[in-house]
């Protein structure tokens, strides 16, 4: 089904205009330490971008969404593994889904942050800034 191996998924959680961000821990040993990121991460076994992405949100803040939740998804070359494919997922949360946040042990704190917030965020992940604009000029010509 893919053409290149994908080493990850980051799935992008809108609510009206802001967006599900969490501040990542500053430690040495990950990428973009201290930077505000999005749920998701590195693909376990065979999953899918889907499945990884959404693993990786119910490990992150114990959101359950069905697949069906994800509206656009897109791929790029990866940051971390050159050569192959990283996955980027856009889809909706509802307000009692993020009252129902329970946020891991992974990262400092989350917040919802608005969108143009993050697109101009010095600490905002670039090429996560970079792939939301992809996903808004989409969608602004939908």
């Amino acid at each position: 089904m893919f053409m290149k191996p994908f080493s990850g998924a980051k799935l992008a959680l809108l609510f009206n205009d802001h967006l599900l961000t969490y501040k990542r821990d500053v430690k040495d040993t990950i990428p973009f330490p201290g930077c505000w990121d999005f749920a998701g991460g590195g693909r376990e076994g065979d999953e899918t971008p889907v499945e990884c992405a959404l693993r990786e949100l119910e490990e992150e803040f114990a959101l359950r969404l069905s697949p069906e939740r994800i509206e656009w998804r897109r791929s790029y070359p990866s940051v971390s593994h050159p050569g192959w494919e990283a996955w980027f997922l856009v889809g909706q949360l509802t307000q009692a889904e993020i009252d129902a946040i329970a946020f891991g042990d992974e990262g400092q704190y989350w917040k919802m942050m608005p969108i143009d917030e993050y697109l101009k965020h010095a600490e905002g992940v670039w090429y996560l800034q970079a792939r939301l604009r992809d996903y808004l000029a989409h969608a602004a010509q939908r």
